[in-house]
């Protein structure tokens, strides 16, 4: 059975399930691009939970209308500087990838490439960071959130957007293939896969952020590794058998051996 789905009807506590359902009381959670919609609506359901909250942000901390919306710490960094991050990394138990950039339709190579290193790039440079650390000190069960976007396979009406969004599901999508006997002290992985919601990114969305922080945290509690929130039923439906398909063709051209 596909890791996606073998994972999501696991609800132990080993290094492989993670925390458990509405387990948040004392957890750390990272969370970058904590400075947007999503990133501040995630904190206040969290910190409302009892998590501690690592807000990780590429600007300074924007106030909020509550203290208790804001996260309890704040870390700044550049992309490309990942490795800076690797103290706060080694003492979270959550690691969230919410950060990101949507060019439109400018479609200039400059801006592809932005968009390409921080909605894709950085990502995955943190993934293999995290991923790292947690085998290094497999001392706790800790999960790893990516946020892909339905972008990853639907119009969202920026190409450059899109296509930095389907490199990044697609990184996620090979991690998953990872066979389960080479998979010790790696993080459980979870992906957020988020229909439009209004944010500076999207001022038109459909969704408020808070909506979507309050249905993701349902989602996650249920054990859930394929997190699925939007008004559209068609991504319901062609995102799971988009998951299914890569796993069988990833697993099927995958060397039998372990990451190095």
């Amino acid at each position: 059975m596909p890791q996606f789905i073998a994972m999501a009807q696991t609800r132990s506590t080993s290094p492989q399930t993670g925390v458990e359902p509405k387990g948040w009381q004392g957890q750390r959670v990272g969370i970058t691009g904590a400075n947007g919609e999503l990133g501040r609506a995630l904190t206040a359901e969290l910190r409302e939970r009892g998590a501690w909250v690592v807000g990780i942000s590429h600007r300074a901390r924007v106030e909020t209308p509550s203290p208790l919306q804001a996260a309890q710490d704040w870390v700044c960094w550049c992309s490309g500087e990942e490795e800076a991050l690797d103290p706060i990394l080694r003492d979270l138990d959550v690691l969230v990838l919410n950060h990101g950039v949507n060019p439109g339709g400018d479609q200039a190579p400059e801006a592809l490439t932005k968009a390409m290193e921080i909605n894709a790039l950085s990502h995955w440079r943190l993934i293999q960071r995290f991923e790292q650390i947690c085998v290094e000190a497999p001392l706790r069960p800790r999960e790893l959130w990516v946020n892909t976007s339905e972008a990853e396979i639907q119009p969202a009406l920026s190409p450059g957007y899109e296509l930095s969004k389907r490199l990044i599901g697609q990184l996620v999508s090979l991690r998953w293939s990872v066979p389960e006997r080479h998979r010790a002290g790696l993080p459980r992985l979870r992906k957020l896969v988020l229909g439009p919601f209004r944010s500076s990114l999207n001022p038109i969305g459909v969704m408020s952020a808070d909506f979507v922080a309050k249905q993701v945290l349902v989602q996650a509690n249920l054990g859930l590794p394929l997190i699925v929130v939007t008004p559209n039923p068609l991504t319901f439906l062609l995102m799971p058998l988009t998951e299914l398909g890569r796993w069988i063709y990833n697993r099927s051209f995958r060397l039998n051996r372990p990451d190095p």
